[in-house]
C-alpha cells in the first residue's frame, strides 16, 4: 500500500483550512445537530448537520467513514465518546467533497493538526501509527486533493491509498473498500462492514434528495447508476420483510436494498429520456424544458434548479451519440458484387 508522509502544518493553517470555529453559537448549535442511530452489529449512524457519518466500535477502536462539518467535530467526538473510550484508529474518505471530509483535520487532533484541540481531554483518543489514524481513501482522492490551489491542510491528506477493494479485519470484521469509478466523482468508494453487514454509500446513494453529479471531478450518470448498482449487488434482503443489509447514505435515512433500487431506476429512467431526447437532436435547453424529471421532482424535493442542475450533469457526461451516415443521393448505391 501506498503512504503519504504529512508535514506538521501551523495551527493557525489547519484552523483556515478547516474552518473551525472554536467557541461562540456554533458550538451551542452543534448541541442540537447531531444525533446517534445504531445501525446494525457493530456499526451505527452519527447525523452531524444534514451529513451522515458511519462509525464502527470495538475492542481494537473506533473507525469513521467520512467525517462531520469542522465546526460540529467538538460534539462528535462527545458521542463517539460515548459509544467507546478506545481511540479512534481509521478514518475513510469516501470522496474528495467537503462534505465528506471537512471534519477530518478537527477529528485528528493534536496529532493531526499539531495543536489543534478544543479543551483538555476532548480528543484524548491518542493515535496509532505515525502518531494519528489512519485516513484511507482511492487514489484520486489524494490526487485531487493535492493539487488544489491553495494548498489543503495536510490533515486533510490520505495517508493510505490503494488500488481497491481493499479488506482489513478491524475489531472482528471485515471492512471492505471498493472503488466506484467515475460515480459522484472519480474518488468514489464504498465501504461494506460484512459481519455488521452495513454498506456506507458517501454521496453516491442520497434517498429523499436528487444525487449530485460532480463533472468537474469525473463524476459520470453511467458511472453513478453502475456503482448503484454495485451497492445492489452486496446487498442482500431478508425474506418477505424488511431487513437485511443496512446501507447508510452521505445524507438521509438509512435505507435497505429496495431502497437503492428505487433510487437506481429513477436516475436510470431520467438519464434515458435525456438520451432519447440527445439522439433527437435536441439542446440542453430544450431538454431542461421538456422537464423529463417532472414525474420525480415532489419525491426527491426538488426545486426547479436542482432538477435543471441533475438533468445538466447527465447531459453533460452522457457518451457523444455516433454521427450519422449521409442519406445516400438517388442513383448513387454502391455495387454489392465485392471488392474489385
Amino acid at each position: 500500500m501506498k503512504h503519504t508522509l504529512l508535514r506538521p502544518t501551523s495551527l493557525g493553517a489547519a484552523l483556515a483550512a478547516a474552518g473551525v470555529l472554536l467557541f461562540g453559537a456554533s458550538h451551542l448549535r452543534a448541541q442540537a445537530q447531531v444525533s446517534v442511530l445504531p445501525v446494525q452489529g457493530r456499526v451505527s449512524l452519527m447525523t452531524a448537520g444534514d451529513a451522515n457519518v458511519t462509525v464502527q466500535v470495538g475492542r481494537s477502536g473506533v473507525v469513521l467513514v467520512d467525517t462531520p462539518p469542522a465546526d460540529l467535530a467538538p460534539q462528535v467526538i462527545t458521542e463517539i465518546r460515548k459509544l467507546s473510550a478506545r481511540p479512534i484508529r481509521h478514518i475513510v474518505q469516501t470522496s474528495a467533497s467537503s462534505d465528506r471530509i471537512g471534519g477530518t483535520v478537527a477529528l485528528l487532533g493534536p496529532a493531526g493538526a499539531r495543536g489543534l484541540a478544543l479543551g483538555a481531554g476532548l480528543f484524548g483518543f491518542g493515535a496509532t501509527g505515525a502518531s494519528r489514524p489512519n485516513v484511507a481513501a482511492q487514489d484520486n482522492v489524494l490526487n485531487r486533493l493535492s493539487a488544489t490551489t491553495p494548498a489543503v491542510a495536510p490533515g486533510l491528506l490520505p495517508t493510505m491509498t490503494d488500488f481497491l477493494p481493499t479488506l482489513d479485519l478491524f475489531n472482528d470484521e471485515a471492512i471492505v473498500l471498493y472503488h466506484v469509478p467515475a460515480a459522484h466523482s472519480d474518488g468514489d468508494s464504498i465501504v461494506f462492514f460484512r459481519r455488521s453487514d452495513v454498506i456506507s454509500t458517501g454521496n453516491i446513494y442520497t434517498p429523499g434528495r436528487y444525487p449530485v453529479i460532480d463533472t468537474t471531478r469525473g463524476g459520470s450518470v453511467n458511472g453513478l447508476i453502475a456503482a448503484l448498482g454495485r451497492v445492489l449487488e452486496l446487498a442482500v434482503p431478508e425474506a418477505f420483510e424488511e431487513g437485511g443489509t443496512k446501507i447508510i447514505p452521505g445524507r438521509g435515512r438509512v435505507g435497505e436494498e429496495t431502497d437503492v433500487a428505487e433510487f437506481r431506476d429513477m436516475v436510470s429512467i431520467i438519464r434515458d429520456r435525456v438520451q432519447d431526447a440527445v439522439t433527437k437532436n435536441q439542446t440542453l435547453d430544450q431538454i431542461k424544458a421538456s422537464k423529463p424529471s417532472r414525474d420525480y421532482d415532489a419525491e426527491y424535493r426538488a426545486t426547479p434548479a436542482d432538477a435543471d442542475r441533475l438533468i445538466e450533469s447527465i447531459f453533460k457526461t452522457l457518451p457523444a451519440p455516433p454521427p450519422t451516415a449521409p442519406a445516400a443521393r438517388p442513383g448513387s448505391a454502391r455495387p454489392t458484387g465485392g471488392r474489385s
